[in-house]
Order: structure tokens, then C-alpha cells, then sequence
């Protein structure tokens, strides 16, 4: 994780921008998955490869975390008028400095697998949703990367897409269901409101943040992701990339402050 450069990420995009990268005919195309990937729970099978990094860590402030989020969105067809979309998460980190003493980390971290249940067609209104389960699997390779607990609970989107713009909430409550019996109990609100701007070119701005609140300690982390996108196409293969920048508005004691980086890219494999 730790050997991620953001300068190789802007060659990379620098290539991806290029003339040679994509025609007009590929613009077009490129446009309307944009916007569909603007929509969590589009009917876009996508594996998103996001890389992060987070300063200023720990009750000395000393820590700094790399991670990377392998996050493959599935849809299924079960029937005429529903789609089941899969979405999981799996973090793979590398930290260090984050409790005094304990030097460095870097493994998988805790998943997060997501099932949402969602019309095909948005409703009178224009409303696209989907609910479902939420599921917290204890698959971190270090004590100090994850939980140590199972979870459940419901998840659920509610979004609206009009011309450019896509904006909506997801949001999702996880109570620990069993694990180690010596780790502390998880009950744990995530929300994730989101404003975006899809251009004719597939340039894509989005406003968001990805805030939770920690019902057993009473306490809020709130960062606020600015992030800016291109997507292309790589003969017939669609790819997007992303770069932005995060602000911690607010964070528990011993989690990120201030400032921190967004990079990704987007696999996407339109039916």
C-alpha cells in the first residue's frame, strides 16, 4: 500500500486524457456511465479500486494510514421489476504510529458486504431507492486493522438524478452479532449524503461525506471528500479515474485530523 504515488496516478490520468485514449463516439458512451456510476445502485457491474491517505493520527497525532478499498458492485435480475445489488468492501491497510508503541501494520481490514434490493425503473417522482442488509465480516489480519466482531444490520439509498445532476443519502446501522468476546460491542451509524455534476465529456464533481457515529463511545468522525473524475475508454475497456482531497470537520480523539487524499480507479463492464 505504502508504494502508491500519486505522481504515478497523474501519469496515469495524463494518459487517460490524451487524444489517443478515447474518440468522440467513446464520449458519448463514456457520458451516460458516468452518471451511472453516480447511482449506487445503477444496474452497472464496476470494481472500484480507492486509495486513500490519512494523517495526523492517534492521541499523539503521530500515526499515518494508507489504505486502499477493493469495493466490486454486482447487480442481479430477479425478476421483470427488481435488481439485487452486491456491493462489498474490503479494505487492505498499512499504518503506523497509530496507538503509542505498537509500531506498524498492514493487512486486510474488516468487510463490509451490502445487499440492496431496488427497483428497476425510479418511481412517479423520479426517486431511484434500494434497502436491504448489511453485513460486518471480521476478516482483518491484525487486531489493530479491524474489530474483531460480526455485525448486522439494514442499509438503504434514496437518490435523484436530473440532467447533470445526481444527488442523494446511503446510509447503513451495523450492531456487533458475536465475535471475540474481549473486544469492545459495536453499534455504528453510517451516512453518506452525496451531491455530484456529470459534464457532456463524463467529467464528474462530487461533494461528499462519509460520516458515522459511534452509539457506544457517543462520538461523531465527519470527513468531508471533495473529488473530481474523468471516465474514458481504453479500446472498448471503460475506465474511470478520480483524485481528490479530504477535510476532517470532525474525528474521535484518536482517528484522522485535517487533511487527507483521494485517488481511484474505476473498472466498469457495461452489459
Amino acid at each position: 500500500m505504502s508504494t502508491f504515488s500519486p505522481r504515478i496516478f497523474a501519469t496515469m490520468l495524463a494518459c487517460a486524457l490524451s487524444p489517443c485514449a478515447h474518440s468522440q463516439s467513446d464520449q458519448a458512451g463514456a457520458q451516460d456511465l458516468a452518471k451511472k456510476l453516480s447511482n449506487p445502485v445503477a444496474s452497472l457491474i464496476s470494481v472500484p479500486f480507492q486509495f486513500n491517505y490519512d494523517q495526523n493520527i492517534g492521541p499523539t497525532r503521530d500515526g499515518e494510514k494508507y489504505l486502499m478499498n477493493f469495493q466490486p458492485v454486482i447487480p442481479v435480475s430477479i425478476g421483470q421489476d427488481w435488481n439485487l445489488i452486491v456491493r462489498t468492501i474490503l479494505p487492505v491497510a498499512s499504518q503506523s504510529d497509530i496507538v503509542p508503541g505498537a509500531g506498524s501494520q498492514t493487512g486486510l481490514g474488516d468487510t463490509t458486504q451490502s445487499f440492496f434490493f431496488s427497483p428497476k425503473a425510479p418511481t412517479s417522482g423520479g426517486w431511484i431507492w434500494g434497502v436491504g442488509p448489511a453485513a460486518l465480516m471480521p476478516t482483518a489480519t491484525d487486531r489493530l486493522l479491524g474489530s474483531g466482531k460480526w455485525g448486522l444490520g439494514p442499509t438503504a439509498v434514496v437518490l435523484k438524478q436530473e440532467g447533470h445532476w445526481t444527488y442523494g443519502m446511503l446510509a447503513n446501522h451495523i450492531w456487533s452479532v458475536g465475535g471475540q468476546s474481549n473486544r469492545a460491542g459495536i453499534s455504528s451509524t453510517f451516512l453518506q449524503p452525496f451531491l455530484s455534476y456529470n459534464t457532456s465529456n463524463a467529467w464528474t464533481f462530487t461533494l461528499q461525506s462519509e460520516s458515522s457515529y459511534d452509539w457506544k463511545h457517543t462520538q461523531w468522525s465527519v470527513p468531508i471528500n471533495l473529488m473530481t473524475a474523468k471516465l474514458v475508454t481504453f479500446g472498448k475497456q471503460p475506465v474511470q479515474f478520480q483524485l481528490g482531497v479530504r477535510y476532517w470537520d470532525h474525528a474521535i480523539e484518536s482517528g484522522p485530523h485535517g487533511w487527507g487524499v483521494r485517488a481511484g480507479v474505476v473498472l466498469l463492464f457495461p452489459r
